[in-house]
């Protein structure tokens, strides 16, 4: 019997940037690369947020602001995310956007015991997510390894329901990689970080300003064959989720 299913998602993409500077990095390299058309909402530059139904598949990064901020931006982004769980449109939340789906979903989000930055948990340990027994026959994590480094950038976690699953824990914050519903996801890393993207951040983010940049580009070098084939892997994976790619 052939498996393989044609493509059936023809919309755009729809990427939500919290911030200019946490674009979609490796996840919008490869929408290009396989033809996928797409529009991004940057909130910093205050474009307005299109309806969601107009869209495919909902992918939200991260940035500086709270999942409980009162803000009309955040009132405004968490709607937006509550009509796409019940429109059951495919949604990927990155750091905030994981943040960002919980909440929307019933969860809550609170401040972590320590911040994550970094690759680093401490210098001895890499911060790394090891996927759960009970959900690797999810289909966002086919042939993704049992467990991959990562890199963060974060304050705050997220509570999740009984009506979520846990996919992945981290070796810090526990909660890294969360499900909800059907075809709904969030990862607290960066897992979209590119070398480009990497570099910028270096220069860019407040929280790298003061820190020997020496440890996080040794760092970066030693464990990017590893985190691009992670990251590529991930993304296509929900890809096929969302029913952009053939399935095998």
């Amino acid at each position: 019997m052939n498996n393989i299913m044609a493509a059936s998602n023809n919309k755009p993409v729809l990427i939500i940037q919290n911030a200019t500077a946490e674009s979609a990095g490796l996840f919008e390299e490869l929408l290009k690369e396989n033809s996928i058309p797409y529009q991004v909402a940057d909130l910093e530059k205050k474009e307005n947020l299109p309806p969601t139904t107009n869209f495919g598949a909902i992918i939200v990064m991260g940035g500086p602001s709270s999942a409980n901020d009162a803000t009309d931006v955040m009132i405004q982004e968490l709607i937006t995310i509550k009509d796409t769980l019940a429109a059951e449109i495919p949604y990927l939340g990155v750091c905030l956007g994981l943040q960002t789906l919980v909440k929307a979903a019933g969860g809550s989000v609170i401040q972590c015991k320590e911040k994550e930055i970094g690759f680093r948990k401490s210098q001895e340990e890499f911060f790394k997510i090891k996927l759960s027994e009970a959900c690797k026959n999810d289909p966002l994590l086919q042939a993704i390894d049992d467990e991959f480094p990562i890199f963060h950038l974060h304050g705050e976690t997220v509570v999740t329901t009984d009506s979520m699953q846990l996919l992945g824990k981290g070796n810090g914050c526990i909660n890294q990689l969360v499900k909800v519903g059907n075809n709904s996801y969030g990862i607290q890393g960066h897992i979209e970080l590119t070398q480009s993207l990497f570099g910028q951040w270096m220069e860019d983010i407040v929280d790298f300003k003061t820190i020997d940049k020496n440890q996080y580009q040794d760092d970066f070098k030693n464990l990017w064959a590893d985190y691009h084939k992670a990251g590529k892997q991930f993304f296509l994976n929900f890809l096929n989720v969302a029913g952009y790619l053939e399935r095998k």
